[in-house]
């Protein structure tokens, strides 16, 4: 069965996540290790990462996942937007190494001017610096995220990662994080038995299901292949709660971390969990 949890909020120290997961009984969460809406951020101090560690040894939460800064294109066909996002994903890399962290997920880019194999092909010569800079920090995972496919987006389909694996050679640091708001708002079904079976083949066969690291669980406020990135809480939007408890419920996603990114108002963290651990049955 999937881990439960939610995107937490960092304010006042990152070792205040932690206190926020467990009241909300989080299995899993995610964070921003950053200020996501700025280039330079002071590294991670010793004393920070001890504190880090110590407070996860103590918390309930078993797995902790980071999302990089909006700000990073790795597709980008600006010179010199490119090299900022590259460092920016490098520093980011170092930091989740510092604080025992191993998954990092990405928005794979906008491709802008530029068409959309160029975008693809960036991608992957950014891919190939990043991962080349931080062998030291092997243990971390890049997950890129589907996306619903507005503008110039890389990720709004299933080939895309495809055409990104196989250019790569399916390193193993690469991996993804499947976004249900977003594949639904691209155009993928998945509001029933069969459909859920037929978008899962589709993800096995693009991606390995074995290379999913991570869902972000949403429900979509704009219809099927809108393209339009609105997220909704569970059963408020077009996609409806089924699905939801067929991901939480599926074996083939044991101990993945499944993280809401559905709206803090209404019903909020507590009730979209509540939601998934009614569902789930623990």
């Amino acid at each position: 069965m999937a881990l439960i949890g939610t995107h937490i909020s960092v304010a006042g120290g990152l070792v205040k996540a932690f206190d926020r997961a467990d009241a909300l009984g989080c299995e899993a969460m995610q964070i921003f290790t950053r200020n996501q809406r700025q280039w330079q951020n002071k590294p991670v101090s010793l004393e920070e990462a001890r504190a880090f560690y110590d407070a996860w040894k103590l918390s309930g939460v078993k797995d902790v996942t980071t999302h990089a800064s909006y700000l990073i294109n790795i597709a980008s066909d600006n010179g010199e937007m490119l090299n900022k996002s590259r460092i920016a994903l490098i520093d980011e890399i170092e930091r989740c190494g510092q604080l025992g962290i191993d998954k990092i997920v990405l928005h794979p880019g906008f491709a802008n001017n530029a068409d959309e194999e160029t975008a693809l092909m960036t991608i992957c010569d950014s891919l190939r610096f990043v991962f080349d800079m931080t062998q030291y920090f092997k243990d971390v995972n890049i997950l890129l995220e589907t996306m619903a496919g507005q503008g110039s987006a890389i990720g709004g389909c299933l080939e895309h990662f495809t055409r990104i694996g196989d250019e790569l050679d399916w390193p193993e640091r690469l991996a993804f994080c499947v976004d249900t708001c977003h594949v639904y708002a691209a155009g993928y079904d998945l509001r029933s038995a069969d459909a859920y079976e037929r978008f899962v083949s589709a993800l096995d066969r693009h991606i390995g299901i074995g290379n999913i690291f991570c869902w972000h669980i949403n429900d979509c406020k704009s219809v099927r292949g809108s393209h339009l990135d609105r997220h909704e809480h569970i059963g408020e939007g077009e996609i409806g709660q089924a699905p939801f408890s067929m991901i939480v419920n599926d074996e083939r996603f044991e101990n993945v971390p499944a993280i809401l990114e559905t709206p803090k108002d209404g019903i909020g963290d507590v009730g979209n969990l509540a939601f998934l651990r009614k569902v789930r049955g623990r």
